[in-house]
């Protein structure tokens, strides 16, 4: 929707050009990814560095030369730091940010070393991985993804990962609260997959070329469903929502008529006006009528109207 949305914002028909543009951003989605969960990572090892140095100040305390290594200690923060597919992952996408702003790294430690799960956790100096992995997942819904420099800082980065974050943070903290201790030569933390197969790909791609090419006829089965409406008054958004809804009823044939309306109906609510999913919602609920009575909308499969 958004590739589509800046397709007419620029007055592009480069749709090679635009759908590169849009694999591109899906694919800076495993980058925000790996970038978020390194931080946990380099936020322990600035950690560790800090306490060492501590440690070795000509006028040490004694708390200094005794340190509470309980966070250094995080066995959840070990897994993360020594899990192979993580950093192959890292090295493929040349992912390097920490090294090359550790300011960040720096401000987000300050801000944990204030909060309140950190001190609650570092009440004693034993390590419990159980304690260990809820405390690393406390930490990173509660004070990690909420942070505001954090934010400003990925913003500035990619513009494309403002939508992006909530995803990605909400995927991390799943996966955070899910770690185990592994068996023997298996991996604590998999970098999930972009798609979920091939299919799924593809399905990406067919969704924004078939859109893009029959934009025109797409259009024309929804204009005299708007007899209040002509078409500069539609909300451009709301045309491209409706577009693609139409797109998936006509020429996706696996796609179930309610998964297609309900999916278009989320998106309504996030990027459009506030009352956009109930026009939205009323066209689409009488093209479905039209298109049943006409025997127009063909799909395959048990349960998919």
């Amino acid at each position: 929707m958004q590739s589509i949305y800046a397709m007419h914002q620029n007055d592009s028909d480069n749709l090679e050009k635009e759908e590169k543009f849009l694999f591109n951003s899906i694919e800076n989605i495993r980058d925000l990814y790996l970038i978020m969960l390194s931080a946990l990572v380099e936020i322990r090892n600035s950690e560790e560095d800090f306490i060492e140095k501590s440690s070795k100040k000509h006028l040490a305390t004694a708390e200094e030369r005794n340190p509470n290594k309980k966070f250094i200690n995080n066995e959840v923060l070990h897994l993360l730091a020594e899990s192979n597919p993580l950093s192959i992952a890292m090295a493929d996408r040349n992912i390097n940010n920490w090294k090359n702003n550790d300011d960040y790294i720096l401000l987000l430690l300050e801000d944990i070393k204030k909060s309140e799960v950190y001190e609650k956790y570092m009440q004693n100096k034993v390590n419990n991985f159980e304690e260990d992995r809820e405390f690393i997942a406390d930490l990173f819904t509660e004070v990690i993804a909420p942070n505001e420099k954090l934010y400003e800082y990925l913003e500035d980065n990619k513009l494309t990962w403002v939508d992006d974050i909530p995803v990605v943070n909400t995927l991390i903290a799943k996966q955070l609260r899910s770690i185990s201790i592994p068996a023997e030569g298996k991996e604590a933390v998999v970098v999930p997959r972009l798609y979920k197969d091939m299919d799924d790909k593809d399905f990406v791609k067919d969704l924004f070329r078939k859109t893009v090419l029959n934009n025109v006829e797409l259009a024309k089965e929804f204009i005299d469903k708007t007899p209040n409406w002509d078409t500069e008054r539609i909300a451009e958004i709301d045309a491209i929502i409706l577009k693609m809804a139409i797109c998936e009823f006509l020429k996706f044939p696996s796609i179930p008529v309610k998964v297609t309306i309900n999916e278009y109906l989320e998106i309504a609510k996030e990027y459009s006006t506030p009352k956009s999913s109930i026009f939205i919602n009323g066209i689409l609920d009488n093209l479905v009528k039209d298109y049943q009575a006409a025997n127009k909308l063909i799909k395959t499969g048990r349960g998919l109207m």
